[in-house]
């Protein structure tokens, strides 16, 4: 196989096109070969010749003389073509210790969904215990708790089958290192159950939580098909253990399931069983994490700086990532931005109040919202101890609750900087899943985050026009971004307790959908590496 890099075509080309750009580098026949798309990345440096530029893996007759003649002819100095010989992913075989009991999965986001999944094809018969809701039961819980303010605190925008990232933009790019190949296998299995084969390839894939729901509920399907169990509206309230050892689950504080190996993929805000877990002597750590707002401008904006144009139909909606390093020394940053996208009211708790940023697949709100965030760190929390984020996150949640009189509390930027709440809006109009109020934002947080927020908001005005505008929508508070703890595990992803096995950003391994779903894969490969099932 010939892979071949820096492929550049303008945007809007045709396959047939890319086919003969491939045959003339190769100087083959156009007819003569096969090819995979491997990445496909837009360089929009030059507004008016926007490119995309692919890697592609070329499959032909007699490779090997074809590249020779290429390499003959540019005297050993091609880089950008090369051979290749990719190693297709392989699970490992059963281990030689015998599991008496199948293993249980707690959690159905996207860690335990593909823990469940590979130890299912393998012969596992996993159990999964999902406390919320099947996916389109949670979807109708979660609009009816924007609709009328009716909150399942088991099941809703974080709780339920699909886990947080399903009311999320669906993104699907991760930073992780991937010399194993679980980054593709997650993109395969998400393909096989229907999402697009671009994610296969695009250099940032997004599905959009109206595919991602499908996509889910048919990966659940299969781990049932394939011998596996997922039951819904089931919490694990307490673990048993012995000798170091767990021995069983208490489920909804009643019924006890036995069970010596589990996988916790309990999500980042599974506050309560954080607790539990302390509790029960699993070793964790406070971790530093970050808070802030949903940052909203119009989609229109964004694009005119990306793209050149306020609407380019070929690429979409457009995307930006920004950072900062502010003078008091915290990072300010914007995470999972949402084009075209809403925010949403992510609470879980009772007189608590989250947001998070959401997209369905055609991104094609008025609004592009972002994360705007600031590092915190577990010197910042209000209580030492591992759960010390968790009430830091709580405190900022309550004064949320407090600001926006139990609806989310939206503050244009110019009042934030000014420290007084909004009249009314101007020329960005909230695009959000929920009901809204005026609010000043400088009530719920601490002097230092929001004098970061205003140094970071300031700085990215340098960088995206119109950034820093005066009417620009701030709401809050963003306080999930990741795990404030970490459940320590060891080299052989074990906690101190035998047989548990800390998964998945709830445990501090993951950041988003595929890396979590990667490390899902990570921790079945462990328990498939050790066991046999008796």
């Amino acid at each position: 196989m010939i892979r071949i890099t820096q492929l550049k075509l303008p945007v809007g080309h045709s396959e047939q096109e890319l086919r003969e750009r491939i045959a003339k580098t190769l100087r083959v026949p156009p007819d003569g070969f096969s090819y995979e798309k491997i990445r496909q990345s837009l360089d929009a440096r030059e507004k008016s010749a926007k490119i995309f530029v692919y890697t592609v893996d070329v499959t032909l007759p007699e490779e090997q003389k074809v590249f020779r003649k290429l390499t003959a002819r540019h005297k050993g100095n091609h880089n950008n073509i090369m051979l290749t010989n990719p190693v297709p992913y392989t699970f490992p075989v059963p281990g030689t210790e015998p599991l008496r009991e199948r293993p249980v999965i707690v959690g159905c986001g996207p860690a335990g969904l593909f823990c469940a999944w590979y130890l299912a094809r393998a012969g596992y018969r996993p159990l999964v215990l999902e406390r919320g809701d099947e996916a389109r039961i949670r979807r109708e819980k979660v609009d009816a708790f924007w609709e009328k303010g009716v909150l399942d605190p088991d099941s809703n925008v974080q709780f339920g089958e699909g886990g947080a990232g399903t009311f999320s933009d669906g993104k699907l790019n991760t930073l992780v290192k991937d010399p194993n190949g679980r980054n593709r296998e997650v993109l395969k299995r998400l393909v096989d159950a229907g999402a697009p084969e671009e994610i296969l390839y695009q250099q940032k894939p997004h599905l959009g939580t109206d595919v991602l729901v499908g996509i889910v509920e048919k990966l659940r399907h299969q781990i049932e098909d394939m011998g596996g169990e997922v039951r819904f509206r089931t919490c694990v309230t307490d673990f048993q253990i012995r000798d170091g050892n767990l021995t069983g689950l208490v489920l909804n504080e009643g019924e006890t399931l036995p069970a010596t190996c589990c996988v916790l993929a309990i999500g980042h805000s599974a506050r309560d069983t954080f607790r539990v877990l302390h509790e029960r002597g699993i070793h964790m750590e406070p971790k530093a994490f970050a808070v802030g707002v949903r940052i909203e401008h119009s989609q229109a904006m964004i694009n005119l700086d990306q793209y050149g144009s306020e609407e380019e139909p070929l690429l979409g909606a457009a995307a930006y990532k920004l950072t900062h390093s502010c003078e008091n020394g915290r990072g300010v940053y914007t995470f999972c931005m949402c084009p075209g996208g809403y925010v949403v009211n992510a609470s879980t708790e009772e007189g608590r109040l989250a947001v998070n940023g959401m997209s369905y697949q055609k991104r094609d709100s008025q609004n592009a919202n972002s994360a705007l965030i600031v590092t915190v760190k577990p010197e910042d929390f209000p209580e030492d101890g591992p759960l010390g984020g968790i009430r830091f996150q709580r405190d900022l949640e309550e004064a949320a609750f407090r600001e926006g009189n139990g609806r989310i509390p939206v503050q244009l930027y110019q009042d934030f900087k000014e420290d007084r709440i909004s009249a009314g809006l101007q020329g960005v109009t909230p695009c959000m899943k929920g009901a809204w109020s005026f609010g000043n934002l400088r009530k719920v947080f601490p002097v230092y985050i929001s004098e970061s927020l205003i140094e970071g908001i300031e700085s990215f005005g340098r960088k995206i026009k119109g950034y820093d505008r005066p009417d620009a929508v701030l709401s809050g508070v963003e306080s999930r971004t990741s795990s404030p703890v970490r459940i320590l595990r060891n080299e052989a992803h074990l906690a101190n307790i035998g047989g548990i096995y800390p998964c998945g950003e709830g445990a501090g391994y993951a950041g988003g959908i595929t890396s979590a779903a990667m490390d899902g894969i990570k921790i079945a490969e462990a328990i498939a590496g050790r066991f046999y099932l008796c």
